[in-house]
């Protein structure tokens, strides 16, 4: 067995996290549906930390893991790292934490402090008339266009990825969560920006919103942006219900 694992450099109780990792199915709170991957809160010195485990990946996975690719834990805490450096806010990563057996990588645990919200990009998309809708859909996308500025494409950029906490200013500030994705560019063409804002929302109206803005940000056309980020949506969604229309196929012949 061998087990990697690194901390942040403020990290001053490691023994109590790695504690927390070897004891993750016996303790903690359960947070969210846990069905793929799960994640646990706890309280520690202070501080609402989150451990995320994920999934034990197949055979080949684990062997890629192992030899070719970098853990999923392991990139959400670089990522971390490297998007707080950019200025980008991201809940503070803490550690990562890998355990290997004779086949590959075995489990997986990110840890970073746990971050309370007062929305989500989710709420937008769901509650038309929540309060402050059109003020926060605009500051999101000057949001957005500040990560493409900095070369950032999150390739998870879709409604539950971004937290939202109103500021004392009455301006929102913007986390993402879920890093295990991304790439890092010197510059991003314009259709590398459009199609990476095309998951966030099916709704034309917000589609007009976040075009106009990032017209105003980007000095594009806003027809174009509009256009362009319009059709991307429309085939992304096409898509998406194309693949769950599969899986539910698949489902019924998998139970006759």
């Amino acid at each position: 067995m061998i087990i990697k694992f690194m901390f942040s450099k403020a990290v001053n109780n490691s023994k109590e996290i790695l504690y927390l990792i070897k004891e993750f199915n016996s303790e903690g709170i359960l947070f969210g549906d846990g069905q793929r991957n799960k994640i646990k809160l706890y309280y520690l010195d202070g501080l609402n930390i989150n451990i995320k485990s994920f999934k034990i990946p197949h055979l080949i996975n684990k062997i890629a893991y192992k030899y070719f690719r970098k853990s999923k834990a392991k990139r959400s805490f670089e990522y971390a790292t490297i998007l707080l450096e950019k200025g980008i806010g991201t809940p503070q990563p803490i550690a990562f934490f890998e355990n290997y057996n004779v086949f590959g990588l075995n489990d997986s645990y990110y840890v970073s402090e746990h971050l309370e919200c007062d929305l989500t990009f989710r709420e937008l998309v769901e509650i038309p008339d929540f309060p402050d809708h059109e003020n926060i859909l605009r500051q999101f996308t000057r949001f957005s266009f500040d990560l493409h500025q900095k070369g950032i494409e999150f390739l998870d950029h879709s409604p539950g990825n971004t937290l939202i906490k109103k500021s004392t200013d009455g301006n929102y500030d913007f986390f993402l969560v879920d890093l295990n994705r991304m790439e890092f560019h010197q510059s991003m063409p314009f259709d590398i920006r459009m199609k990476n804002l095309c998951r966030l929302t099916p709704i034309k109206e917000m589609v007009a919103v976040m075009s106009n803005e990032y017209a105003k940000v980007s000095g594009e056309s806003e027809q174009l942006i509009f256009d362009t980020l319009w059709k991307n949506t429309v085939d992304f969604q096409e898509q998406f219900f194309r693949k769950k229309r599969f899986k539910s196929k698949l489902k019924f012949w998998k139970s006759v």
